[in-house]
């Protein structure tokens, strides 16, 4: 397969770490997406690299014993390392800050520490196996402030740092999770849930791995993604993965499966708003997107894969070394290996290679796997780096090649407009509320953001319309394109701009192209007659001018009213009006 055939691949500038070995212990934080290569307990150094890091932490640290977890506070302020299970030191890098270490025990007597997740810059969590204690880290007195706690047994943990909750399994099969929720030195107990399991267990013991739970940040809502694998006693074809919406109030609920209709082995990434499943026997991947329609049953909603299973696109290592010796050949790398390692939402991590890689998606390539436009279009629309993509699908479909039929082009269209407006009332309700008086400053005010789903007039006129008019396509398919257009812009309440509005004069194409084909002026006239009459009085009026025309110099009247000032009365053929009260002499002008 070549490279359009492809449509996830591994980042172009992966972070690069000293490789696990018997002398070097490697760790992840993800919080702060950093990895930490420590060498002998971090007597002869400790290296911290992340991806938007241009100059890695290099430190060393007396070898007090193994380290267990080693993670800095947001802004690598304080550095945390876990050696025991009953204590974390702790080491200021701050300027001008002692470099002694201080140390704080776990208050619940007889407890393990599992691990920690520092929240802020100055607030961590320990996790123990009988609760949670939740602490205010006091760099200049060395200490730490108990700000809260929570006795609970826990089996494992999880943190999403993009939601600030972390996650405890909790009951003796391990199915019952309770959720707390951190910001600004409070911690919030949500409701707990429970993730239902493939089959009745035969024995009382932990049924639920860390292995099979991930959260992830979907559209803005933070769910908790369970890998159900394939039971022999269900009639289901294969392994799912189920989506429970973890909001902030209210409780957790199941929403969306995902039907993977295979098994074995598995592993979950999020990347752009789509869920990622990672297949290691048969080296593929799928990708699902809950925004698309699925099957709804009443109660949750049945996904299927969004394309056929690909691979992750070959990627090559470079060779390291000095100049010469890396003018050899860069080695593939071996995908879907067992040393990989997976986080959320798009953590890829071979400890065995050295390499960190963010997952990405191509979008180009899906636009050939993916056949139907609307389907196609809405999948577009909710990607971030759509727009050139879109553009490229709307000028293929008017090719001569894979023109699409006239149905397919203004379902597009109604999709392209419908963001477009929802964009447009945003923006106006913003500008509304500017000139009532509301100050800029207020959290209840936002500017609105221009996401390229937002495809506007100018872009069609620059990379569809100007094209698709130049070449030498059928004249009335032309014409019909274009009025689609305009059907669908009114169809919207969007203006149709001109040379007097804001944007490029697109309607002046759409004039020399016309006055250029005099022959077709009967038949563009009539089309557009005929459209007219199928509308009501609102779109109409902007396809037919009133009388007031006439009033207008005949230099300025395209600026002023757009096309039709600009075509000769003798060229339009005699019928009657569309629109009660609009004469076709109010298009005379010489």
């Amino acid at each position: 397969m070549g490279e359009e055939d492809y449509y996830l691949e591994l980042c172009d500038r992966p972070v690069h770490f000293e490789k696990a070995n018997p002398v070097n212990c490697v760790f992840f934080d993800e919080a702060n997406k950093q990895v930490f290569a420590v060498r002998s307990g971090g007597a002869t150094g400790v290296v911290v690299k992340g991806p938007d890091d241009r100059n890695p932490i290099s430190f060393r640290m007396e070898d007090k014993g193994e380290v267990k977890c080693i993670k800095f506070s947001l802004e690598n302020k304080i550095l945390a390392v876990q050696r025991t299970s009953k204590t974390v030191d702790f080491s200021n890098f701050i300027p001008d800050s002692s470099q002694l270490e201080y140390t704080q025990e776990c208050k619940t007597k007889n407890a393990n520490i599992l691990g920690f997740c520092w929240t802020s810059s100055t607030e961590i969590v320990f996790i123990t196996d009988q609760g949670i204690e939740f602490y205010q880290v006091l760099p200049e007195k060395r200490n730490l402030k108990l700000l809260k706690s929570q006795n609970i047994n826990v089996n494992w943990y999880m943190y999403c740092p993009e939601g600030a909750v972390i996650l405890l399994s909790t009951t003796v099969l391990g199915n019952v999770l309770q959720p707390f929720y951190f910001r600004a030195g409070t911690m919030s107990k949500l409701p707990k849930f429970e993730i239902e399991l493939p089959s009745v267990p035969k024995s009382t013991k932990l049924n639920l791995s860390e292995r099979d739970i991930a959260m992830a940040t979907i559209y803005g809502q933070l769910y908790v993604l369970f890998l159900r694998h394939h039971s022999r006693t269900s009639s289901s074809t294969g392994a799912e993965v189920v989506l429970y919406h973890l909001p902030r109030e209210g409780a957790c609920k199941k929403m969306h499966i995902l039907k993977l209709n295979r098994t074995g082995k598995f592993a979950l990434n999020v990347v752009d708003n789509l869920v990622v499943v990672h297949h290691q026997d048969t080296e593929t991947s799928v990708i699902f997107d809950i925004k698309l329609r699925g099957e709804f049953d009443g109660t949750v909603t049945f996904h299927h894969p969004v394309l056929p299973a690909r691979s992750i696109q070959p990627y090559q290592i470079p060779m390291a070394g000095p100049a010469p010796v890396t003018s050899q050949s860069p080695v593939p790398c071996k995908l879907y290996s067992s040393s990989w390692i997976v986080f959320q939402p798009d953590i890829i991590i071979s400890a065995s290679q050295g390499y960190l890689w963010n997952l990405q998606v191509k979008l180009q390539p899906i636009v050939n796997l993916l056949p139907d436009k609307g389907r196609l279009m809405d999948f577009l629309l909710q990607r971030k780096e759509c727009k050139m993509v879109i553009l490229s699908v709307c000028s293929q479909m008017l090719s001569e090649s894979d023109r699409a039929t006239l149905p397919v082009i203004a379902t597009v269209f109604d999709k392209l407009n419908h963001e477009y407006k929802k964009y447009l009332d945003v923006e106006q309700s913003y500008t509304t509320a500017l000139e009532a008086g509301q100050s800029r400053s207020s959290p209840l005010l936002r500017r609105p953001v221009r996401t390229q789903a937002v495809i506007d007039q100018s872009d069609m006129y620059t990379h569809v319309l100007s094209v698709f008019t130049e070449k030498d396509m059928p004249h009335k398919f032309v014409i019909a394109v274009l009025m689609e257009y305009i059907r669908s812009l009114n169809q919207f309440q969007i203006t149709v701009q001109n040379s007097s509005g804001p944007g490029p004069p697109w309607p002046l194409l759409w004039c020399r192209w016309v006055i250029g084909k005099r022959a077709l002026l009967p038949s563009l006239s009539s089309a557009l007659l005929t459209r007219a009459r199928h509308q009501d009085a609102g779109p109409a009026q902007s396809l037919l001018y009133a009388a007031s025309v006439l009033a207008v110099p005949c230099s300025q009247r395209l600026q002023a009213f757009g096309l039709f000032a600009l075509i000769p009365r003798k060229f339009l053929p005699s019928c009657p009006p569309a629109v009660s009260g609009y004469a076709e002499a109010t298009l005379d002008c010489k």
